[in-house]
């Protein structure tokens, strides 16, 4: 199937089943994932067989990128990034191989200074 096949998440054919897949007309979808808000794009993920997996973008009103990152089966996986409206890096969170171990944290005011940091202690 291609990855070029793209539904929009309000379409009235996408649904969620009992085990949180997404499906499209009934059946686990296979390609892009858009969410328009007053006809602007704010977010586009991929999917495979109904599972989150691929690239995450999501964007800010203006058109500005407001986050991104990858997903493996439904699990955040490596860098996550996120951005101010004004186009500052706001947090940068990394996770671990696993999808649910979150390595490290930072966060930035929209002047670029750094507010927090966190890293776990690989000493364990």
């Amino acid at each position: 199937m291609s990855s070029s096949r793209r539904v929009d998440i309000d379409d009235a054919e996408v649904d969620m089943d009992e085990t949180q897949r997404l499906l499209y007309r009934g059946d686990p979808f296979t390609g892009e994932v858009t969410e328009y808000l007053g006809g602007k794009l704010v977010s586009l993920d991929a999917y495979v067989e109904g599972i989150q997996n691929g690239p995450s973008r999501e964007w800010h009103k203006d058109g500005t990128l407001r986050s991104e990152g990858t997903v493996r089966e439904g699990l955040p996986r490596g860098e996550f990034k996120e951005w101010h409206p004004n186009g500052t890096l706001a947090a940068r969170k990394v996770f671990g191989d696993d999808g649910l171990t979150l390595r490290e944290e930072h966060w930035w005011d929209e002047d670029g200074r750094p507010t927090r940091s966190w890293r776990l202690d690989d000493h364990s």
